[in-house]
């Protein structure tokens, strides 16, 4: 590949996403990532989850600052298409794997990977040590970390499709690179930017299906990027070669739906075709270009209002999900901690028996001797009040001769009212 272009195998494999062998383990270059327009995720499919895993990372930074007792921020998702290979030669020889499989909602693998400098700079202030070393103990805190930024990002994305998502338990582990449990040969590799007050900032990956993540931004109304291949109905490339084409100039324009009318359709400089190359290279084919989708019309998606009325169309409504504000993203780093300070306010907590009403006559008549009748039955549960406030029934138990309460109900909210 001296001239730079590309053969017709070469073609062929990008194609079929065999992105690895054909580009001889290029990996993430030759695939580029949702936010730098790759062929394997739509615009629409990027919009989605750069928006879902920006509410994500806010719910994650909250939760890391409260149990790391420290400022922190988990954000600037950043989505790769990859295979092994290409993983594996950004990686050092040994890392920390975190798994978390999906037990509920989704299928598939899922973990999370750290160096282990980045692990250590979890550990320590979660255990309220410095020069820690890499062992069970501080892979163990590491685990605890990542469960609790797990269960705000499935709960969070939940809320957003609709359905109920569970993890199994994080179970981490020192290992060897090449023995990482990846979901398939091919997976999406979100990066994030982790930083932590007072250190430098370090990098988290976190592995994930690629149907799983076509699946998340099919639910909340992203469209899959078309076939190449089938809506160009399987026929043969020919001598194709590599082309330049200008996105922005080139062909279709995705603002006019349809032909560019200030260049004529093709772009002058490159005259339409590249004649160096002999014709369209498929990976600067940009999905946004297109204007045709796969039965071989115009896509009204990509068309704007003015052409489609000059077509008897209708455009589509404009509909967007509602925003629900996120109450947790409300508190700083300092107010979660401060709530550690109440722990050790004493409260009085009560044990209630039953209650009687009686007239001011009757109470004044008490004496030795006075039977006063509860508005309980014998082997009822009694009452257990904080600050006169019910929040659980239980039993009485004599415990070394002394009374006690065995709790076998928390009242909830609603209990509260319904007896209020």
């Amino acid at each position: 590949m001296s001239d730079g272009s590309l053969t017709q195998d070469e073609i062929d494999a990008l194609l079929s996403g065999d992105t690895d062998d054909a580009l001889g383990g290029a990996g993430a270059a030759a695939m580029p990532s949702p936010g730098a327009g790759g062929s394997s995720l739509s615009a629409s499919e990027q919009e989605v989850l750069a928006e879902l895993f920006k509410e994500v990372n806010d719910v994650q930074s909250a939760s890391l600052s409260g149990i790391m007792v420290t400022t922190v921020t988990m954000g600037n998702a950043q989505f790769e298409i990859m295979g092994k290979e290409s993983f594996f030669s950004t990686l050092p020889d040994e890392i920390v794997e975190i798994k978390a499989d999906f037990t509920e909602g989704f299928a598939g693998g899922h973990l999370f990977v750290l160096t282990p400098d980045t692990t250590l700079k979890i550990a320590e202030p979660m255990m309220g040590q410095s020069d820690l070393e890499l062992d069970a103990t501080a892979i163990s805190s590491v685990s605890e970390a990542i469960s609790q930024i797990t269960g705000a990002a499935v709960t969070k994305i939940g809320d957003r499709v609709g359905r109920s998502i569970m993890t199994e338990s994080p179970q981490g582990q020192n290992e060897p690179k090449a023995m990482l449990t990846l979901p398939g040969d091919n997976f999406v590799r979100v990066s994030y930017d982790l930083n932590i007050e007072g250190q430098d900032p370090q990098t988290v990956y976190e592995i994930f299906p690629i149907d799983m993540i076509r699946e998340l931004a099919a639910l909340m109304g992203a469209t899959a990027a078309p076939d190449l291949a089938a809506s160009m109905g399987q026929q043969p490339m020919g001598g194709m070669g590599q082309m330049d084409m200008n996105q922005q100039m080139g062909g279709m324009n995705p603002q006019m739906g349809g032909m560019n009318p200030q260049m004529g359709g093709m772009n002058p400089q490159m005259g339409g075709m590249n004649p160096q190359m002999g014709g369209m290279n498929p990976q600067m084919m940009n999905q946004q270009m297109g204007g045709m989708n796969q039965m071989g019309g115009m896509n009204p998606q990509m068309m704007n209002p003015q052409m489609m009325n000059m077509m008897g169309m209708q455009p589509a409504p404009n509909v967007q999900s509602v925003q629900f504000p996120d109450f947790a993203q409300n508190l700083s780093g300092s107010e979660q901690r401060n709530i550690s300070l109440l722990m050790d306010v004493a409260m009085e907590m009560t044990v209630e028996l039953g209650r009687a009403k009686w007239l001011i006559k009757d109470i004044l008549g008490m004496g030795e001797g006075t039977i006063v009748e509860l508005d309980k039955l014998a082997g009822e549960p009694v009452d257990v009040l904080v600050n006169n406030n019910l929040i659980a029934k239980g039993e009485v138990v004599v415990i070394d001769e002394n009374f006690g309460v065995r709790v076998t109900e928390i009242v909830s909210g609603v209990d509260k009212m319904t007896e209020g």
